[in-house]
């Protein structure tokens, strides 16, 4: 969405601006090396952090799964516990998550990112890519619903979303909208749909932040990953640089700002992915702080993660915080 498109959107369904936009990295919740497998330590942790600064009260909320977990007894929240409870006050906030280990494969080995659904193994890997992403998308729902946030799942082939080479050409936001007003938590996700010209695509959660935020305009919009921010080179690379401050100029380019960098960034996309990796990240973070919103990456389920998401932040960075803030150069 260029600068132009900015100033032409439509009227925002959304009645009032909400707090954040949070992006729940595929790479950080799930193990991305094991085959639709979650790391449910991180995922509880993240999810614990989200109730502690969106949640005021300092007591947890009642817990909303009232279903059994697999190989469960009984079910993971007592709903008598709402009885003496008060009127839980969540701050109005939107998870959107990648698909990490999740969808990936599908799509990746049935080419639904390249269209041509008129193909019987693009036809049977756009299902395939559902069916994964839409599983992993629960599991998020009810571990946030664990914490006593009221998160509702929202999957963007549903909502009738459309794209247009990978651009999104058709994204009614109503219904999140609506969610917003009712006090549910919508959490969004990375998906398989219909494409006007190649047929299908794979919608990128990326994509979908920075569609959310040019109508929701959050105070900030922060992502989690499984490393510390965005880094010169890979990170596992020797004398990889934590890049802590990227500028964005009003033309979409982006330029490092904190550390001063004598060579250029090299930004790298595992083979698997279809969506894009750090580029598209970057990218989209840069069309977000063209907004005037403030992004923060920053490694999931750590101190630097809480100190984000609690929008303390937006004052000032602390030296000591690590990850990378992508914000506007104006």
């Amino acid at each position: 969405m260029d600068l132009e498109e900015q100033q032409t959107l439509p009227h925002s369904p959304f009645a009032q601006p909400i707090r954040c936009i949070v992006k729940l990295g595929g790479a950080a919740i799930t193990c991305k090396n094991e085959l639709e497998m979650i790391n449910d330590e991180i995922l509880h942790k993240v999810s614990e952090q989200l109730r502690q600064a969106m949640i005021s009260s300092s007591q947890k909320p009642p817990g909303m799964d009232w279903s059994k977990r697999h190989r469960a007894s009984e079910i993971c929240c007592n709903p008598d516990e709402f009885k003496d409870h008060s009127v839980i006050d969540c701050s109005p906030f939107i998870v959107v998550h990648g698909a990490g280990s999740f969808g990936h494969f599908q799509a990746s080995k049935s080419g639904v990112h390249k269209g041509q659904l008129n193909k019987p193994i693009v036809k049977g890997g756009f299902v395939a890519t559902r069916i994964s992403v839409t599983t992993l998308n629960l599991a998020i729902v009810r571990a946030l619903a664990r914490e006593g946030i009221p998160s509702i799942g929202m999957s963007p082939f549903s909502c009738g979303w459309f794209t247009k080479e990978k651009h999104i050409s058709s994204g009614d936001l109503s219904s999140v909208a609506k969610a917003i007003e009712s006090g549910f938590t919508p959490v969004l996700h990375g998906d398989a749909v219909f494409d006007d010209i190649q047929g299908c695509s794979i919608l990128s959660g990326d994509v979908i932040i920075s569609h959310l935020a040019a109508y929701s305009k959050p105070k900030y919009v922060v992502f989690m990953t499984d490393v510390y921010g965005v880094y010169d080179r890979p990170p596992t690379e020797p004398d990889a640089m934590l890049l802590k401050e990227i500028a964005v100029a009003e033309d979409g380019s982006w330029s490092v700002i904190n550390p001063k960098l004598q060579n250029s960034v090299e930004l790298t996309v595992a083979a698997h992915d279809t969506t894009g990796g750090m580029e598209t990240k970057i990218s989209e973070a840069a069309m977000i702080a063209k907004l005037g919103i403030d992004v923060y990456i920053v490694k999931a389920a750590t101190s630097h993660s809480l100190r984000a998401l609690s929008g303390v932040l937006r004052s000032s960075i602390p030296n000591d915080w690590l990850g990378t803030v992508v914000r506007s150069s104006r």
